[in-house]
């Protein structure tokens, strides 16, 4: 059966890489001898016999294949996946401070992979505005995909969950009644370190504790729990319209303390640091920088 699986994508040779994470350490995968993509989407689509050898890598990989954890760069874990569908609004408290009742339905937008930073790299704040608001996230994997999925089957089409930092430009998010500009400003959306296979979570990765820290600051704080739609109910109901594929992501939406909620406000800038932590899943940490 193999061990636990954790994946990271890396940088080697000014390329992507895929890694096993084996605690304090990295393996290579390539130099391990095994061929997969450096992308956890593709990797999902390859199917679970390549996820299965991949389990049984820290057993077996040679000490020449394994790099110190900490002296890697990190990739985006996803460039492309089919689908990257976000929630807003998924959290009580968020919903209150942003002036909305408790939705009825998820409300959704959509992602696209130019705006993903991987563990480490810099979001940019843009030079068209000082509105680059934080918002922690759970993502969730999907390693199988379907349509009208039963909410009792809904979790076993997920494959692992992760980190999100979707970072928000306010001030295009409001420009009109549609999210999607002020959500997909390049390098905006922290994505990673870590893809954490589900088996080693609560189902549907609930009960784990969200925070985000700015400048060591803690400005959100919550479990996975308060989320008003759950993974499993997410995927039910977005099923019933939208058939899923392996490789597609969840971000599953943030809790109360956005900056932009505040008074005063509390946007990023330029030699900000904003760290967002999921209990049993990983830190995310990402510096901020003005655009040039």
């Amino acid at each position: 059966m193999g061990g636990a699986l954790r994946l990271t994508v890396f940088e080697k040779d000014g390329a992507r890489a895929l890694g096993v994470r084996d605690a304090d350490s990295l393996i290579d995968v390539a130099a391990a001898g095994i061929n997969a993509p450096s992308d956890i989407s593709q990797l999902l689509q390859a199917g679970p016999e390549l996820l299965g050898r991949l389990r049984e890598l820290p057993s077996r990989a040679p000490k020449s294949a394994r790099l110190a954890y900490e002296s890697v760069k990190h990739k985006p874990l996803a460039l492309r996946p089919p689908k990257a569908i976000c929630l807003g609004l998924n959290y009580l408290d968020h919903a209150a401070e942003a002036g909305f009742s408790k939705p009825d339905y998820p409300t959704v937008f959509l992602r696209v992979g130019s705006s993903f930073v991987g563990h480490g790299e810099p979001i940019v704040r843009p030079r068209l505005s000082d509105t680059l608001d934080f918002e922690g996230e759970l993502v969730a994997f999907l390693g199988n995909g379907g349509r009208n999925v039963a909410r009792k089957d809904a979790l076993g089409l997920v494959a692992g969950y992760s980190v999100f930092n979707d970072a928000s430009i306010r001030e295009y998010q409001t420009k009109t009644t549609q999210w999607t500009m002020g959500k997909n400003f390049d390098a905006t959306g922290g994505f990673g370190p870590d893809f954490v296979a589900a088996d080693e979570l609560p189902p549907g990765g609930t009960g784990l504790k969200i925070e985000t820290r700015l400048n060591g600051q803690t400005v959100q704080s919550a479990s996975t729990s308060d989320m008003i739609f759950d993974v499993a109910t997410t995927i039910e109901i977005l099923s019933k319209a939208i058939t899923f594929e392996a490789g597609d992501v969840l971000v599953m939406g943030t809790p109360s303390g956005v900056g932009g909620a505040r008074n005063p406000k509390l946007f990023m800038k330029g030699g900000d640091v904003c760290e967002v932590e999921i209990e049993r899943v990983g830190l995310l940490v990402n510096p901020i920088v003005d655009e040039e």
